[in-house]
Formats: structure tokens, sequence, C-alpha cells
């Protein structure tokens, strides 16, 4: 019996100096370092932007930056983008999916295989002098537990808790992105209308051109060049509108989309105006690295790095052997002979190890490891990419506001031009042509100006999408809607916390492996 106690005792020393040395394989993933030309970039254009006395600025966060239009209409369409837009709905399942990925990956920290067997079996000769029917029956449970000796498995549950992470950060992306949309769609649709305005407007003035020239060649004042002059630039002039009606229309059907709605005009939109939206640029306060690493994209794409990096620790512990206990419990009956139930149980511990898959999988590593590699070098481009994107808007809001100043005197000139031809003309001091050019004139530069008026805000919506600003209210938002919910709780059973958990508040959405030391 002391031998026994000895044994069990031993036995249980062993499997806590087994588990005691257990260790993790496999890199740390750590923040990528920030690469060298964004130590010294100081926001480019942006900065020069930021620094310009002639821009109007004004203290606008980034989180809800479209309400600096003070449009409610755009407020409005930009929270129902965000919240019914199939892409959103499409990325936040995808966050179902990664919390159910974790659940996965976090159970195999517990037995991994078990078994349930029963059966019964009854039996007899027929003919028979005598009664030999018997029967039968067992029950058995087998369980197996591989030890995370090399910490494969809470590798693996690393790469999907970075994994769940990124998924998060990819539906923030999302919201960046339907904000900047719809705001350009609503801007777009505006910008049209105010085209449309000019146009009309225009070949209303041409029209009363055309009728003077006609009226003065009936009377032999004239001649009919004139008025085939007249006639040529009046049509030319309402040739556009069909053209702007489909372009605005387009632009209806687009932002339509984007709500998730039929094709076709909006009811909120449905008073025409004139007048683009207009905000002032935001102070920007951040420095340009920390600007660029708090876009969704950017943290995305160094989350991925995060969840590759675990894969090449699971990859390693394949080198190593896998220790497993097994353990299985019995209970058998029969009719025949004794009738008394038989218990039986074992416990041990498996050890296996592919020596003779050494190369094969040495290679597995090779090649989790090469992705890890393109994962960073996508990240890089991330990082450039975003920077272009903030470059490019500021430059583009910069010259463009350079260019309307210009573009309003060149109206003004215009416009007086057309006033001075149409006095010349009826004092005989200048040709009917003269007037044609003049008013040709007016309706060129005020169609591009208000175009330009329509950039200017396009291009401050890109500034604001290349600052990564829009997506934290989305994260005080059920991810899921109750139809969508309760449809996939009734065909699948998914537990409701996985639907109904509420995502990370912002600034708390960081992996507890996720190292913030660069290498």
């Amino acid at each position: 019996m002391p031998r026994k106690r000895f044994g069990k005792r031993a036995l249980a020393l062993a499997a806590v100096a087994l588990l005691a040395a257990c260790r993790t394989v496999g890199p740390d993933f750590k923040r990528p370092p920030v690469p060298p030309w964004l130590a010294d970039w100081k926001g480019g254009s942006l900065q020069s932007l930021a620094e310009d006395p002639r821009v109007p600025r004004s203290p606008v966060t980034t989180d809800m930056w479209w309400r600096a239009f003070n449009d409610p209409v755009l407020d409005q369409l930009i929270a129902e983008a965000q919240r019914v837009n199939p892409n959103v709905l499409v990325a936040g399942l995808r966050i179902m999916e990664a919390r159910a990925q974790l659940g996965i990956a976090g159970s195999a920290l517990y037995p991994q295989s078990n078994l349930v067997t029963a059966g019964a079996l009854w039996s007899g000769e027929t003919p028979s002098e005598s009664d030999t029917n018997a029967a039968s029956a067992s029950a058995g449970f087998q369980v197996g537990w591989e030890l995370d000796f090399w910490g494969k498995f809470r590798r693996g549950v690393e790469s999907a808790d970075a994994s769940y992470f990124a998924s998060i950060a990819q539906y923030d992306d999302l919201q960046v992105l339907m904000a900047a949309q719809v705001a350009s769609q609503y801007c777009l649709i505006r910008t049209v209308e105010a085209r449309l305005v000019i146009a009309r407007e225009n070949a209303a003035l041409q029209k009363r051109s055309l009728e003077i020239a006609e009226r003065l060649f009936k009377g032999g004042d004239e001649s009919e060049l004139d008025v085939q002059q007249a006639t040529a630039q009046y049509l030319a002039t309402l040739a556009t509108v069909p053209a702007l009606e489909g372009a605005e229309r387009q632009a209806q059907n687009a932002l339509a989309v984007l709500l998730a709605r039929a094709p076709g005009p909006l009811p909120e939109m449905a008073a025409e105006s004139d007048v683009i939206p207009q905000a002032p640029l935001g102070v920007i306060v951040d420095i340009p690295a920390d600007l660029l690493r708090r876009r969704p994209d950017v943290r995305a794409a160094e989350l991925q790095m995060a969840a590759q990096s675990a894969l090449i620790g699971v990859s390693k512990a394949d080198l190593y052997p896998s220790i497993s206990l097994f353990g299985s419990v019995g209970l058998s009956a029969s009719s025949v002979g004794d009738p008394s139930k038989v218990l039986s149980w074992g416990l041990g511990p498996s050890v296996v190890w592919n020596v003779f898959n050494r190369g094969r999988l040495r290679n597995a590593v090779l090649v989790q490891d090469a992705r890890f590699q393109q994962l960073y070098e996508q990240y890089q481009d991330t990082v450039l990419r975003a920077a272009r994107e903030i470059d490019d808007a500021a430059i583009d809001f910069f010259k463009t506001g350079e260019q309307i100043i210009l573009l309003i005197e060149s109206v003004k000139a215009a416009r007086r031009s057309v006033e001075i031809a149409n006095i010349q003309y009826r004092e005989g001091l200048a040709d009917f042509e003269r007037v044609l050019d003049s008013q040709r004139t007016l309706f060129g530069q005020q169609d591009i100006l208000v175009t330009r008026q329509g950039n200017l805000t396009q291009a401050l919506v890109s500034i604001y999408k290349a600052m990564g600003g829009g997506w934290e209210q989305g994260r005080s938002r059920p991810v899921l809607d109750d139809a969508t919910r309760e449809m996939m709780e009734q065909r699948s059973k998914w537990k409701e916390d996985i639907l109904t958990a509420p995502l990370p508040a912002a600034g708390t959405d960081t992996p507890p492996t996720f190292s913030e030391r660069e290498p």
C-alpha cells in the first residue's frame, strides 16, 4: 500500500514538473517600427495647409466631422448608411465569425477528443434443446487531452484573438468609408443641382438674346447669321441640361444603394438646392505618426500581422513531441456466467513525435514566416498609401481653394462683360457676336466655379477620410439588427453572448498579447 501511494505521488509530481516546464515557442509579436520616412514626415501638404493663415479653421472633432456642414439631412443619411449598408453588415458578421473562431481556439486548451460508446447484444441458438439465449450490454467513455507543452494552443488563441480585433478594425474602416462615400455622393448631387440652376439660368438669358435677334431680323435690321449663331448657342447650352439630369440621377442611385434602398431619388432630398455644403477645415492636433496609426485600415493590417506571428509558433510546436493524457472508463454486464457488472478503467500518457516528417514541418514554419513577412510589407504599403491619401487630399483642398478665389473674380468679370456687351450692342458700338461670346464665357466660368466649389467639399471629405475619422460612434451601436440576430439564433442556435456582446470601447481594443514594444 505505501508503495502504491508513493507511485501516485511520484506521478503527480511528474505531472506538475511537466506542466511547469511548458514554454511557448515561436516569436512574440511586437509592433512594427515606424517606417524611416515617417519619422521625418511632418504631414506634407497637410502641415502647410494647417499653417496657412488664409485657410479658415475651426475646432472640429474628427469622430463626427460631417456635423461641421450643419446639414441635418446629411447627418441622417450617414447614420443610416453606417447602420444598414450591406458591406457594413457583412463586416459585422465577420466579427461574429471571429468570435466563433476564438471559441474554437480556446476549446483546444481543454480535452480535445472524447468518445462515448454504448451497445447491447442478444444471442441464442435455434433449434436447441436447452435455453442458450444470452444478453450482454456495455457502455464506456474515452477522453484524450493533449497538453499544451509547447504553447501550440496558446498561440492559436493568440492568433484568433488578434484576428478578432482585426475584424473589429475592418468594421471600423467600413464605418469611415460609409461616412465618406455618403458625404461625397451627397455633395455631388448638390453640385449637379447647382450646375443645373446655372445652365437653366444661362439658357433663359440666351433665349432672350435669340428672341431679340429674331425680331431684329424680321424687321430687317440684322442678318440671319445673328439668328443662327444665337440659336446654336442657346441649343448648346440647353443640351447640357439632360446630361446633368442624367448625372444627377446616377448620383442619386449610387447614394440610394449605399443606404440599401432601391435606386432612385431620395425623399429627404426632394427639395432641390443649389447650395453646396461647405465646412471649415478642423484643427490638426495629432502628429503624423499617430494620425496614420489610428486609421482603422492601418490597425487592421497591424493586427493581421499579430495573428500571423502567432501562427509561426503554432507551426514550430509541431517540431516537438506532443504529450497527451488518455483515459477510459467502461461498464459491461452479461446474462451468461457471473451476472455481476464489470467496471474497467485506464489512464496513461502518450508521446507522439513526427521525427521522420521534420523536413516537411520545418518548411511549414517557413511558409508561415513568409506569410508574416508578406503582411509586414503590406503593412508598410498601407501606411505609405495612407500618407499619400492625406497629402493628395490636402494639396487638392489647398489648390482648389486658390483656384476658387481666382474663379470668383473671373465670374464677376464675365458677368460685367455681358452687361457691357449688351449696352454696346444696343448703342451700335459692338456686333451681336460680341454679346454671344460674353454670354458663352459667363456660362463656362460659372459652371467651372460651381464644379470647383463641389471639388473643394470633396477634398475636405477626403481629408477627414484619410485621417480615419468617423468610426467611433459605430462602437456604441449593436453590430446586428434584431431580425438578423433572431434568424441566426433560430437557424444554428447561436449563443446569445456571441451575437449580442457589445464591441469594445474605442481605445480598449488591443489584444492582451499585443506588445507595444518596437523591435
